[in-house]
């Protein structure tokens, strides 16, 4: 059975729920839209940090932030491109800024559409007019965002997109962790060169990798006897990978192109006027569960 409920708080959230397999989504409109918590029976997909996310100053660390106009930094923070400039923070604007609840429905799944809007806010970084929709929806262990960029103005549109989820992998674990890919290249942004890549090691260091030649729309994250699929549609070509020593975290994110597309166009979108660009992502858990504790019997003073 499929339900979705609203949560006041201080921080009002979405509750996307299926009873049968006891699978769990928790958004928050106001924090750019945020997916915070994705449960699989009784384990947690996602890494959250809570102190980002109750403090509004913050950039939320955690959850599945969605990155737009433009994942990843611009070259000097800038962009110039069909005719205008302007400035842009790192992965864009749309995480900072609160979505409107248009729909919610409990058929075939439990979803919820969550939409922002250009505005004087978005104006001051982004001279389009624009409507960004994203439905979520959740059945079974899996969680789909379908994302829709309509053009509201009257002059060409461009933009980027991803998503930066924050698996949870414990940090005793991240060494054996592994992430498939057939590329064989990738920009390393720590070392900031090239390098080949023969096996992707995720334990005890910082690693942040945008592969350059995946060639696939599907990737997966697996680890000890877990494993979190995620598959998306053709415009999402381009993968990075990323995780911090000492957190237990690691973000499988596909993008439409790679850091400055918007003045590189690799994988920049270019929209016409009343015009609209569709994207998916899905996120599927096959995660082992915990053990229920057993229960301790009583001393009844009998043998």
């Amino acid at each position: 059975m499929f339900n979705v409920q609203r949560i006041s708080g201080d921080l009002e959230v979405l509750e996307l729920t299926d009873s049968e397999t006891d699978s769990r989504v928790l958004i928050a409109p106001e924090r750019g839209g945020l997916v915070t918590r994705f449960r699989c029976g009784n384990r947690e997909v996602l890494y959250l940090d809570e102190e980002t996310l109750a403090d509004p100053a913050q950039n939320v660390r955690g959850g599945i932030p969605l990155l737009f106009p433009s994942p990843g930094p611009l070259a000097g923070g800038r962009y110039s491109v069909e005719g205008k400039e302007g400035e842009l923070p790192q992965h864009g604007f749309a995480r900072n800024q609160p979505f409107t609840i248009t729909d919610t429905a409990a058929s075939t799944g439990a979803s919820a559409t969550l939409t922002l809007v250009s505005s004087d806010a978005t104006r001051a970084h982004w001279p389009w007019d624009f409507e960004l929709a994203v439905r979520y929806t959740l059945a079974a262990n899996k969680l789909r965002l379908d994302a829709r960029v309509t053009n509201t103005g009257s002059a060409p549109m461009p933009f980027a997109f991803g998503v930066h989820p924050y698996f949870k992998v414990p940090e005793t674990e991240k060494s054996g962790a592994r992430v498939e890919t057939q590329a064989s290249r990738a920009w390393d942004n720590v070392q900031k060169k090239e390098i080949r890549l023969d096996r992707i090691a995720l334990g005890g260091r910082e690693v942040d990798l945008h592969l350059l030649d995946h060639n696939s729309s599907r990737s997966a994250l697996s680890w000890n006897d877990d494993r979190i699929t995620v598959e998306s549609s053709p415009d999402l070509r381009r993968w990075v990978i990323w995780t911090l020593p000492s957190k237990p975290f690691v973000c499988l994110e596909p993008w439409t192109g790679l850091a400055d597309a918007l003045n590189t166009g690799d994988g920049r979108i270019i929209v016409p006027p009343g015009e609209s660009h569709s994207l998916f992502i899905a996120f599927t858990g096959d995660m082992k569960q915990d053990k229920p504790p057993r229960p301790v019997r009583e001393y009844n003073g009998q043998a």
